[in-house]
């Protein structure tokens, strides 16, 4: 008996994940290796990248990586810690399914670490076997930094207490560190709005079966007061979309499958509810399926719930900073909305000291989206950017930037930007962006 498609796919998750860090996945590689077609390999290897354990580079290819994690220090157990700092565990196994709580630096004596360390922290410290057992007691988990071992006594003390027992051969503060850019990495990627935050789930989702008739579709339609729904086979695979134009001519005894619109835009819950908005406007649609990586139908998502979603212009991450929030947060608007200034500031320079080009263009399409949403109540996607750099701008230069609208349409908007640093003319620039339209 053959392996259904879901083993198949889960067998090659596991392989990938079995592939050692830095070694090239390939469909064709893969295919040949597990005795599948590459259209079942592509599929796979799609899910994996989606979840984190391998990623593409440009001239490379797909290679295996180390597998991040979503989520905040709230979400973070011990084992995602083991394996951001690629830790060894000596004991206590049991507990590294364990939610962390905090972590603490062991750089005080025992005593003194009593009022720091709780139920469910993490101690970072190093060769004191009286902190270790302190802390362990205190039902809190231990990092041994330093490359040293733990002794038999902590070993069995972890293991009696169900309490991770970690070791690095990082020292304390390379350690803190690494834990906390993870820490807000996972904060960063929580704030990201994605299709699963926005999208209906199976249970409320009203669809159709491909053998079903256009006279079940128009009571459906009628019953529920909207017109698009998936199709999907006997095996909940989405098999087709219809709408009401798809059955216009056609008679109430025809089955779907004759009529629908075969092989439909679907997306995936880990996708970004941006790009679904993209791809909602460019192809004129109101509502997509969401699949799993078998094409099984797991809901539907709809204009109306992306944009509900989306964050607005000038949204900060709370907790963590990405160089948007560092842009953001430089420039400042005129009372009138219509001028934004900045100062360049070290970070934002490259190695010559003048303003690096990344660091403009993106000054220069935040500026375009805020001007669009506070003047005309729009929001939008940045769709083309052209930027001609005329003048060299300088570390602490004062940069204003002033847009003019050149085109607003119900689709699209056109801007030329100016840019200017110390009263010279330094940049120009045209932005095309693509409007977000509610359903």
């Amino acid at each position: 008996m053959g392996l259904d498609v879901a083993t198949k796919h889960e067998k090659i998750i596991q392989y990938i994940a079995d592939t050692d860090i830095g070694q090239k996945i390939s469909v064709r590689s893969v295919a040949r290796q597990m005795g599948v077609s590459e259209g079942t390999a592509y599929r796979a290897i799609k899910s994996a990248e989606a979840d984190g354990l391998v990623a593409t580079v440009p001239r490379v290819g797909t290679i295996r990586v180390e597998k991040t994690i979503r989520g905040d220090i709230q979400n973070l157990t011990f084992g995602d810690i083991q394996k951001v700092i690629d830790g060894t565990l000596f004991g206590g196994e049991a507990g590294l399914s364990h939610r962390l709580d905090r972590f603490v630096i062991g750089a005080m004596t025992t005593e003194a670490m009593k009022d720091y360390v709780t139920p469910g922290a993490l101690l970072i410290v190093g060769n004191r076997e009286d902190a270790q057992l302190m802390a362990l007691s205190t039902g809190a988990g231990v990092l041994i930094t330093g490359g040293f071992n733990a002794s038999p006594a902590v070993v069995a003390a972890a293991d009696k207490a169900a309490l991770p027992l970690l070791g690095s051969n990082y020292d304390s503060f390379t350690v803190a560190t690494i834990i906390n850019r993870a820490i807000s990495d996972q904060q960063i990627k929580k704030e990201i709005v994605t299709v699963g935050d926005a999208y209906i789930p199976i249970a409320e989702t009203a669809y159709l079966r491909q053998d079903e008739t256009v006279s079940r579709y128009r009571q459906l339609a009628k019953a529920v007061k909207h017109s698009r729904f998936p199709i999907v086979a006997r095996d909940m695979r989405v098999v087709g979309v219809i709408s009401a134009k798809d059955v216009l001519s056609a008679s109430g005894e025809s089955t779907l499958e004759r009529v629908m619109t075969k092989n439909p835009i679907t997306v995936r819950k880990e996708m970004s509810a941006a790009s679904v908005s993209h791809i909602m406007a460019w192809n004129s649609i109101e509502l997509i399926p969401v699949v799993d990586p078998e094409f099984h139908l797991m809901g539907i998502v709809t204009r109306t719930d992306i944009m509900r979603n989306l964050p607005v212009p000038g949204h900060q991450s709370e907790g963590a900073n990405t160089f948007f929030d560092v842009i953001h947060a430089s420039l400042r608007p005129d009372n009138d909305d219509r001028r934004w200034q900045t100062v360049v500031s070290p970070q934002m320079t490259n190695s010559l000291g003048t303003i690096a080009v990344g660091i403009l263009s993106e000054m220069i399409t935040e500026v375009a989206q805020d001007y669009l949403k506070l003047n005309y109540q729009k929001r939008s996607l940045i769709e083309q950017v052209t930027v001609n750099y005329l003048k060299l701008i300088q570390l602490e230069h004062k940069v204003v930037i002033v847009p003019q609208l050149l085109d607003l349409g119900r689709r699209s908007a056109k801007l030329e930007i100016t840019v200017t640093a110390e009263h010279v003319l330094s940049a120009k620039a045209f932005v095309v962006c693509q409007i977000l339209e509610e359903e």
